[in-house]
């Protein structure tokens, strides 16, 4: 590709983007990036292992398996191989499926670790040290929570996967080895065709919901791989008249400050701004899970709730609160996206799990009876205080008269308050107990901590076979 050719392909931010990702390596990873990559990667592990057998994934599984490949990437759990881009989308869904893998939260939300699973099947495919694989994954964080930090795509329709496929589209060019050249079409194939709405999270959820992310990945994955064997995509994707800004952000103000550090070629360190979840749910209800908990352990009998008054901030409301479809749930991934469905079971049963949305307990009269006696409301203080933290408030009263009161900023998996490694660990253990022996536990845990030192990732994949 000439140096006119990729003169007029470009834009200042495609090659900012990809600029990026060509020049960080390895050994300018600081220690506490490798390692926060590496528990990333522990956790998105246990969360795809515990989705394993629920009907998404299974769905997805299927129809990976009509398209066996030999030396491709393996479908987690399994020994099957197929293509590196479906394996994109199967894993992807795994991870996501529970609602309980890593999430950041800014003008933009995103859960980070979507990206992981499309990464970590190029990099098998390819034979990639798993050295590499967390130097992608870590470029991967970067621009995609940089991009969060820059401008908002929910507010003006469109979903947050659309930063997914850019940060994937970095990370997978630099596992090819590509050029910055090559990298710019790479995001530009990975987002200009595959621009993703924000109706895959109104309303009732579909199964959907936990593919948008994987899907993504997928093309990004698409895009290098075919840029990688000489095409080249649309022109300044970013910044051109019909381009992503444009179309996707309807003239918003950008926060150019959020890209300084790209600009500047530091070292990769926004993984560590991310969350890890301690519940399973959207995250701007896990403040709601614990003070429910907390509330609960406080009452006398939590059946005897006269009424639940939450307040929340903007974000949390518009997300997973004023949809008519939350006060009743019929699917899974709207009742893990409900604020009032949530704290309605956590208070109920003084513990939030997997089993909080099974079918039955989704659709038991004493949650539906509880939840139209709850009122959820903006409130301008809390909405304030967000994303710094993630507030919510709970209050109830019973019928003898008393009033209780909890309110939580930032929950137990908050950057501001993080999981130890030994929580991370035994949330893991928690996640795959029921699908791993212990043995096989104990070694995946070792081979994560020591994941730069494998020559490749086959052990940890094997180890995961179900």
């Amino acid at each position: 590709m000439g140096e006119k050719a990729i003169e007029v392909m470009s834009d200042k931010y495609s090659r900012l983007f990809a600029d990026y990702a060509h020049q960080i390596a390895f050994q300018d990873l600081p220690s506490r990036t490798v390692h926060e990559v590496k528990r990333r990667i522990l956790d998105s592990l246990g969360v795809a292992i515990a989705a394993f057998k629920e009907d998404a994934p299974k769905a997805a599984r299927s129809y990976a398996y009509a398209f066996p490949t030999q030396g491709g990437a393996t479908i987690w759990g399994t020994p099957f191989k197929t293509t590196p881009e479906i394996a994109a989308l199967a894993n992807g869904l795994l991870v996501r499926y529970l609602d309980f893998n890593d999430t950041y939260l800014s003008k933009e939300p995103l859960h980070p670790s979507d990206m992981i699973p499309g990464l970590m099947a190029l990099a098998e495919w390819r034979g990639s040290p798993p050295a590499n694989l967390i130097t992608a994954i870590a470029i991967a964080y970067e621009v995609g929570i940089s991009l969060c930090d820059f401008a908002s795509l929910r507010d003006h329709g469109w979903d947050h996967v659309n930063y997914i496929a850019v940060g994937t589209a970095c990370g997978a060019s630099k596992l090819l080895g590509l050029t910055p050249a090559e990298t710019e079409s790479s995001i530009s194939i990975a987002t200009i065709p595959h621009a993703a709405m924000r109706q895959t999270r109104v309303g009732e959820l579909s199964m959907w919901k936990g593919a948008a992310a994987a899907n993504a990945s997928r093309n990004a994955l698409f895009a290098s791989l075919l840029v990688s064997r000489g095409m080249t995509g649309p022109s300044q994707p970013f910044a051109g008249e019909m381009g992503f800004f444009n179309q996707l952000l309807a003239g918003e103000s950008l926060n150019e400050d959020a890209l300084r550090p790209l600009q500047e070629k530091a070292p990769p360190t926004r993984v560590s701004d991310t969350y890890i979840k301690y519940w399973p749910v959207e995250y701007h209800a896990q403040s709601g899970v614990q003070a429910a908990l907390l509330l609960h352990s406080e009452l006398e009998d939590s059946s005897q709730i006269q009424d639940i008054g939450i307040d929340t901030c903007k974000a949390s409301y518009d997300i997973i609160a004023k949809d008519p479809e939350k006060w009743a749930p019929q699917t899974r991934e709207t009742a893990d996206h409900s604020l009032q469905y949530i704290v309605a079971v956590a208070l109920l049963d003084g513990r939030l799990t997997q089993a909080s949305f099974s079918r039955e307990r989704i659709m038991a009269p004493q949650v539906g009876e509880l939840l139209r006696r709850t009122s959820v409301r903006e409130d301008a203080e809390l909405t304030k205080a967000y994303p710094q933290s993630v507030p919510n408030r709970i209050t109830l009263h019973t019928p003898d008269g008393h009033k209780y009161m909890r309110e939580v900023l930032c929950p137990k998996g908050h950057a501001r308050n993080p999981l130890s490694d030994e929580e991370l660990v035994s949330k893991f253990r928690t996640n795959v107990e029921a699908w791993l022996t212990p043995k096989k536990v104990d070694r995946l845990v070792e081979l994560v901590w020591h994941l730069e030192e494998s020559p490749n990732l086959s052990e940890l994949l094997e180890t995961m076979y179900i």
